[in-house]
């Protein structure tokens, strides 16, 4: 027993004096560190990322924060691969920790950053506005700038501040429809992105009759109408056509309506298409800002105390080459939607406004008689247009309305029209056109270059169609509208201007065309029928225009003066 107790001392001194041999080499020794990086960035995630470091003697290493956590923590002398670890950041604030590691007497930190949870809370979702528009302001909270993206072209936003418990305010303009819209405001921010929807309602569809402003009735109006002008291929073009523009026209401005009543004009109308621009199919919602071009132009005639007439025009054919009892509920349907909101979109207009339903309604491609069914369906359009408009009272209990001929032909107008229904009296007008012969005013490929008993002498004036079959033509209008009460407008007629031609073949057919012009407009005026010259703004071969319309001047004063001259006329 005595050796074992020996043995067993003898070694305890052996360690004792290497313990304190090495204790005393690690003080004796000047402390070295080295840390691989001074910074550690963290994404909000819980995550780990490696720290190196290299000591020539034993470390220790601490971290300020509870959220980051070291290991190992402590070691011995050498390279040593420190496992750093970050919890997730539920925050919405960014946070730092240090890690101290020491040497001996010697320390370094190393900063450790993580990132921040981003807010964004909207307070309300949903916000309802009446229909004349207002503010909203929105309340929302967010841990950083945030961005804000407007849908909706009648939805503005006022003020932005992009700080935390922000409000942001907008503006909703006025609903001039009768129809309720949605818009949205999207709010976003880091990857974050909450939405905002505005219920706007519509207007009131049906208001109290208002007759301020609309004293004259049918016939005394159309006494007021000296001359018209058709602003063509322009407003009616259709939205997958290139819209106002897309037919070469170049877009209307009140510098050329100026123009248009220093020539002699006092009336513009407007062909107008409708159905390219519905933005929702279920309710045949018009888009607003389609609205508010026609507005514009409606304005530069009604400001310039010119009379007005806005109609649905071609329209891609939807209506116009429709008139059938298989489309005659659809159309309708559709009719009564947009005569509704043009309705009420302009309602407060005053009498220099008119409104005529369509335009040449017929079978595509069939110009012959049509049948009993054809102008059934084709009359439908016309009082579902009447019935849409009065229903929207105001002004437009009062107003003047114009109703069609089946494809605006005379002669089909006398044989078959009959006038809609009204709720008011004296406030309906017919519509016919004319474009008779055809070969002389359309007819590109005819060799017809006059018209007129005195211009025989230099070529074909066709074998019909002349003074004395316009007289008769304008004579049955007056016989079958005017005397029974119904003023007509003549919403388009015209002749081509054949300007290839040269020398005296030109000079008389242009001569032969003003004549012409002049002779139609004094025939009008003489059997009560208004008229409208077909402009379609082409000034070269065989076009129609009377205006340069990009520089608002008068391009062909020939037939203007004989427009001029034959709307001077007495109106009966």
């Amino acid at each position: 027993m005595k050796k074992v107790k020996i043995a067993s001392m003898f070694i305890l001194l052996i360690c004792l004096n290497l313990f304190f041999s090495c204790s005393d080499d690690d003080a004796k020794a000047d402390p070295e560190l080295t840390v691989a990086k001074e910074e550690l960035t963290f994404a909000k995630e819980s995550s780990m990322q490696k720290l190196a470091i290299k000591t020539n003697i034993k470390w220790s290493a601490s971290s300020s924060e509870a959220w980051c956590t070291l290991s190992p923590s402590s070691g011995e002398a050498g390279v040593t691969q420190i496992e750093v670890s970050a919890s997730e950041n539920a925050s919405t604030d960014v946070r730092e920790a240090v890690i101290t590691i020491t040497v001996g007497s010697l320390s370094k930190q190393v900063t450790v950053s993580q990132a921040k949870t981003p807010l964004l809370i909207v307070k309300k979702s949903q916000y309802d506005v009446a229909a004349d528009g207002g503010q909203i302001t929105v309340e929302l909270q967010t841990s950083d700038a945030h961005e804000v993206t407007v849908n909706n072209e009648w939805i503005t936003k006022s003020t932005t501040r992009a700080v935390s418990d922000v409000s942001e305010v907008f503006t909703v303009a006025v609903n001039s429809s009768n129809i309720a819209r949605v818009g949205t405001i999207i709010f976003s921010m880091a990857g974050l992105a909450d939405t905002v929807t505005i219920n706007q309602a519509g207007v009131e569809a049906a208001i109290a009759a208002d007759e301020t402003g609309m004293s004259s009735d049918a016939f005394a109006l159309a006494k007021k109408i000296v001359l018209g002008w058709n602003l063509g291929n322009t407003m009616e073009v259709p939205a997958t056509d290139g819209g106002e523009t897309g037919w070469g026209n170049p877009k209307t401005t009140k510098a050329m309506i100026d123009a248009v009543k220093a020539a002699g004009f006092n009336a513009v109308r407007i062909p107008c298409a409708w159905d390219s621009y519905i933005e929702d199919e279920t309710t045949y919602k018009v888009k607003d800002s389609w609205f508010a071009r026609v507005k514009e132009v409606v304005d530069y005639c009604v400001d310039n105390n010119m009379y007005a007439i806005l109609n649905i025009h071609w329209d891609g054919g939807w209506l116009e080459n429709n008139p059938t009892a298989a489309k005659q509920e659809e159309v309708n349907k559709e009719q009564q939607a947009l005569w509704t909101q043009i309705a009420v979109y302009f309602r407060g207009y005053d009498e220099h406004l008119l409104f005529a339903g369509t335009n040449e309604v017929h079978m595509d491609g069939v110009y012959t008689d049509p049948t009993t069914e054809n102008i059934t369906v084709q009359q439908s359009y016309n009082q579902t247009f009447v019935d849409a408009v009065r229903a929207t009272g105001g002004k437009n209990a009062y107003r003047n309305l114009i109703v069609q001929t089946y494809n605006t032909n005379i002669a089909y107008g006398v044989k078959y029209m009959e006038m809609p229904a009204d709720a008011v009296q004296n406030r309906v007008m017919a519509e016919v056109h004319y474009y008779d012969p055809y070969d002389f005013a359309l007819n590109e490929g005819s060799s017809v270059y006059y018209w007129g008993e005195e211009y025989k002498q230099y070529g074909s004036v066709g074998s019909w169609g002349q003074e004395d079959y316009l007289d008769a033509s304008f004579a049955s209008v007056k016989t079958s509208f005017v005397d029974k009460g119904y003023p007509v407008i003549l919403g388009e007629y015209g002749a081509i201007r054949r300007s290839s031609l040269t020398g005296d073949a030109l000079t008389h057919h242009l001569a032969s065309r003003a004549y012409y012009l002049k002779s139609v407009t004094a025939c009008a005026k003489k059997y009560g029928l208004v008229p409208f010259y077909w402009d379609n703004g082409s000034t070269g071969s065989n076009g129609m225009g009377l205006f340069n319309r990009s520089a608002a001047t008068v391009f062909d004063q020939q037939a203007v003066d004989a427009l001029v001259q034959g709307a001077e006329t007495a109106y009966p």
